[in-house]
Protein backbone atom coordinates (compact mmCIF):
# COMPACT_ATOMS: atom_id res chain seq x y z
CA UNK A 1 0.00 0.00 0.00
CA UNK A 2 2.84 2.37 0.81
CA UNK A 3 4.20 1.89 -2.72
CA UNK A 4 0.84 2.88 -4.21
CA UNK A 5 0.67 5.85 -1.87
CA UNK A 6 4.17 6.95 -2.88
CA UNK A 7 3.15 6.66 -6.54
CA UNK A 8 0.09 8.83 -5.99
CA UNK A 9 -2.28 5.99 -6.95
CA UNK A 10 -5.79 5.59 -5.58
CA UNK A 11 -6.40 2.13 -4.14
CA UNK A 12 -8.91 -0.08 -2.38
CA UNK A 13 -7.73 -2.64 0.16
CA UNK A 14 -9.95 -5.62 0.97
CA UNK A 15 -9.37 -6.58 4.60
CA UNK A 16 -10.92 -8.93 7.15
CA UNK A 17 -10.78 -6.66 10.20
CA UNK A 18 -10.94 -3.03 11.23
CA UNK A 19 -7.36 -3.10 12.48
CA UNK A 20 -6.13 -3.81 8.95
CA UNK A 21 -8.51 -1.25 7.47
CA UNK A 22 -6.80 1.39 9.61
CA UNK A 23 -3.56 0.72 7.72
CA UNK A 24 -5.36 1.34 4.43
CA UNK A 25 -7.01 4.53 5.63
CA UNK A 26 -3.72 5.83 7.06
CA UNK A 27 -2.19 5.73 3.59
CA UNK A 28 -5.14 7.41 1.92
CA UNK A 29 -6.81 4.32 0.50
CA UNK A 30 -10.33 2.99 0.82
CA UNK A 31 -10.75 -0.03 3.07
CA UNK A 32 -13.43 -2.62 2.34
CA UNK A 33 -14.25 -5.07 5.14
CA UNK A 34 -14.80 -8.41 3.45
CA UNK A 35 -13.81 -11.98 4.37
CA UNK A 36 -12.54 -13.46 1.12
CA UNK A 37 -13.42 -16.97 2.28
CA UNK A 38 -17.08 -16.03 2.74
CA UNK A 39 -17.40 -13.35 0.05
CA UNK A 40 -19.19 -13.95 -3.23
CA UNK A 41 -17.76 -12.93 -6.61
CA UNK A 42 -20.52 -10.31 -6.77
CA UNK A 43 -19.41 -8.76 -3.47
CA UNK A 44 -15.83 -8.67 -4.69
CA UNK A 45 -16.99 -7.11 -7.95
CA UNK A 46 -18.60 -4.29 -5.99
CA UNK A 47 -15.29 -3.64 -4.23
CA UNK A 48 -13.38 -3.78 -7.56
CA UNK A 49 -15.79 -1.50 -9.43
CA UNK A 50 -14.05 1.43 -11.11
CA UNK A 51 -10.54 0.02 -10.62
CA UNK A 52 -7.93 -0.25 -13.35
CA UNK A 53 -6.44 -3.47 -11.96
CA UNK A 54 -6.96 -6.19 -9.37
CA UNK A 55 -3.96 -7.45 -7.41
CA UNK A 56 -4.39 -10.76 -5.58
CA UNK A 57 -1.89 -11.22 -2.76
CA UNK A 58 -4.00 -13.04 -0.17
CA UNK A 59 -2.67 -16.13 1.53
CA UNK A 60 -3.80 -18.32 4.41
CA UNK A 61 -0.43 -17.87 6.10
CA UNK A 62 1.89 -20.21 7.89
CA UNK A 63 0.37 -22.67 10.32
CA UNK A 64 -3.05 -22.66 8.70
CA UNK A 65 -4.92 -25.83 7.77
CA UNK A 66 -4.97 -27.72 4.51
CA UNK A 67 -8.59 -26.64 4.05
CA UNK A 68 -7.70 -22.94 4.30
CA UNK A 69 -5.06 -23.29 1.60
CA UNK A 70 -7.93 -24.19 -0.73
CA UNK A 71 -10.43 -21.61 0.56
CA UNK A 72 -7.97 -18.68 0.58
CA UNK A 73 -5.06 -19.31 -1.77
CA UNK A 74 -7.12 -21.11 -4.42
CA UNK A 75 -10.81 -20.28 -4.04
CA UNK A 76 -10.12 -16.69 -2.97
CA UNK A 77 -8.11 -16.18 -6.13
CA UNK A 78 -10.73 -17.77 -8.38
CA UNK A 79 -13.53 -15.71 -6.85
CA UNK A 80 -11.42 -12.59 -7.32
CA UNK A 81 -11.00 -13.41 -11.01
CA UNK A 82 -14.75 -13.90 -11.30
CA UNK A 83 -15.33 -10.62 -9.49
CA UNK A 84 -12.94 -8.84 -11.84
CA UNK A 85 -14.86 -10.15 -14.85
CA UNK A 86 -18.19 -9.02 -13.38
CA UNK A 87 -16.75 -5.58 -12.58
CA UNK A 88 -15.24 -5.23 -16.05
CA UNK A 89 -11.67 -5.01 -14.73
CA UNK A 90 -9.41 -6.80 -17.18
CA UNK A 91 -5.99 -6.31 -15.59
CA UNK A 92 -5.15 -8.91 -12.93
CA UNK A 93 -1.81 -9.38 -11.18
CA UNK A 94 -1.43 -12.47 -8.99
CA UNK A 95 1.26 -13.12 -6.42
CA UNK A 96 1.93 -16.85 -6.41
CA UNK A 97 5.04 -18.64 -5.10
CA UNK A 98 8.43 -19.70 -6.39
CA UNK A 99 8.68 -23.13 -7.98
CA UNK A 100 5.04 -24.21 -7.71
CA UNK A 101 5.04 -25.93 -11.11
CA UNK A 102 7.83 -28.32 -10.06
CA UNK A 103 6.79 -31.86 -9.07
CA UNK A 104 6.58 -32.39 -5.32
CA UNK A 105 8.48 -35.23 -3.64
CA UNK A 106 6.34 -38.08 -2.31
CA UNK A 107 7.29 -37.23 1.28
CA UNK A 108 6.22 -33.56 1.06
CA UNK A 109 4.61 -32.34 4.28
CA UNK A 110 0.80 -32.29 3.71
CA UNK A 111 0.15 -28.62 4.52
CA UNK A 112 3.04 -27.50 2.30
CA UNK A 113 1.74 -29.74 -0.48
CA UNK A 114 -1.71 -28.16 -0.11
CA UNK A 115 -0.19 -24.67 -0.30
CA UNK A 116 1.84 -25.41 -3.44
CA UNK A 117 -1.08 -27.14 -5.13
CA UNK A 118 -3.45 -24.26 -4.26
CA UNK A 119 -1.07 -21.68 -5.76
CA UNK A 120 -0.36 -23.83 -8.81
CA UNK A 121 -4.04 -24.50 -9.47
CA UNK A 122 -5.00 -20.83 -9.04
CA UNK A 123 -2.30 -19.85 -11.52
CA UNK A 124 -3.65 -22.39 -14.01
CA UNK A 125 -7.16 -20.97 -13.74
CA UNK A 126 -5.87 -17.42 -14.21
CA UNK A 127 -3.96 -18.36 -17.35
CA UNK A 128 -7.23 -19.63 -18.85
CA UNK A 129 -9.41 -16.79 -17.55
CA UNK A 130 -9.24 -14.44 -20.52
CA UNK A 131 -8.08 -11.63 -18.20
CA UNK A 132 -4.98 -9.54 -18.88
CA UNK A 133 -2.88 -11.36 -16.31
CA UNK A 134 0.61 -11.34 -14.89
CA UNK A 135 1.74 -13.98 -12.39
CA UNK A 136 4.62 -13.20 -10.03
CA UNK A 137 6.30 -16.00 -8.09
CA UNK A 138 8.54 -14.59 -5.37
CA UNK A 139 10.95 -16.58 -3.26
CA UNK A 140 10.78 -16.51 0.50
CA UNK A 141 9.20 -13.25 1.69
CA UNK A 142 10.98 -11.16 4.32
CA UNK A 143 10.22 -7.98 6.22
CA UNK A 144 13.63 -6.52 5.37
CA UNK A 145 13.80 -3.06 3.87
CA UNK A 146 13.53 -3.22 0.10
CA UNK A 147 16.58 -2.63 -2.04
CA UNK A 148 14.82 -2.10 -5.37
CA UNK A 149 17.15 -4.72 -6.87
CA UNK A 150 15.94 -8.12 -8.09
CA UNK A 151 16.63 -11.16 -10.19
CA UNK A 152 13.58 -11.71 -12.41
CA UNK A 153 12.94 -14.37 -15.02
CA UNK A 154 10.92 -17.34 -16.17
CA UNK A 155 13.01 -19.42 -13.76
CA UNK A 156 15.49 -18.15 -11.17
CA UNK A 157 17.53 -19.74 -8.40
CA UNK A 158 15.69 -20.09 -5.11
CA UNK A 159 16.16 -17.20 -2.70
CA UNK A 160 14.32 -14.59 -0.68
CA UNK A 161 12.97 -11.10 -1.32
CA UNK A 162 11.60 -8.26 0.83
CA UNK A 163 7.84 -7.76 0.62
CA UNK A 164 8.49 -4.12 -0.28
CA UNK A 165 10.33 -5.16 -3.44
CA UNK A 166 7.48 -7.48 -4.45
CA UNK A 167 5.10 -4.54 -4.05
CA UNK A 168 7.31 -2.36 -6.25
CA UNK A 169 7.46 -5.13 -8.84
CA UNK A 170 3.65 -5.38 -8.86
CA UNK A 171 3.43 -1.64 -9.48
CA UNK A 172 6.01 -1.84 -12.28
CA UNK A 173 4.07 -4.64 -13.97
CA UNK A 174 0.80 -2.71 -13.80
CA UNK A 175 2.58 0.21 -15.48
CA UNK A 176 4.03 -2.04 -18.22
CA UNK A 177 1.35 -3.51 -20.54
CA UNK A 178 3.94 -5.79 -22.13
CA UNK A 179 4.12 -7.73 -18.84
CA UNK A 180 0.67 -9.17 -19.60
CA UNK A 181 0.78 -12.91 -20.18
CA UNK A 182 4.04 -13.51 -18.31
CA UNK A 183 4.81 -15.80 -15.39
CA UNK A 184 7.98 -14.67 -13.60
CA UNK A 185 9.92 -15.91 -10.62
CA UNK A 186 11.70 -13.25 -8.59
CA UNK A 187 14.21 -13.03 -5.75
CA UNK A 188 16.55 -10.33 -4.54
CA UNK A 189 19.32 -9.57 -6.97
CA UNK A 190 21.34 -6.80 -8.59
CA UNK A 191 19.05 -5.35 -11.27
CA UNK A 192 16.76 -2.35 -10.67
CA UNK A 193 13.12 -3.49 -10.82
CA UNK A 194 12.10 -1.33 -13.79
CA UNK A 195 15.17 -2.50 -15.76
CA UNK A 196 14.45 -6.13 -14.89
CA UNK A 197 10.88 -5.85 -16.20
CA UNK A 198 12.03 -4.09 -19.38
CA UNK A 199 14.64 -6.76 -19.98
CA UNK A 200 12.07 -9.54 -19.68
CA UNK A 201 9.46 -7.97 -21.95
CA UNK A 202 12.19 -7.05 -24.44
CA UNK A 203 13.38 -10.64 -24.49
CA UNK A 204 9.90 -12.01 -25.15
Amino acid sequence: MRVLYDNGDDFVGIVRGEEHADDVYRLGGEGVLLDIEQATPEQLATAFSGSDAVVFTAGAGGGSSIERKRTVDYAGSVKSMQGAVIAGVRRFVQVSAWGVDAPLPEDTEPVWRAYVEAKRDADAVLRESGLDWTILRPGGLTFDEGTGLVTLGDSVERGSIPREDVARLISACIDEPASIGHVWEVVSGSTPIADAVRAQVGAA
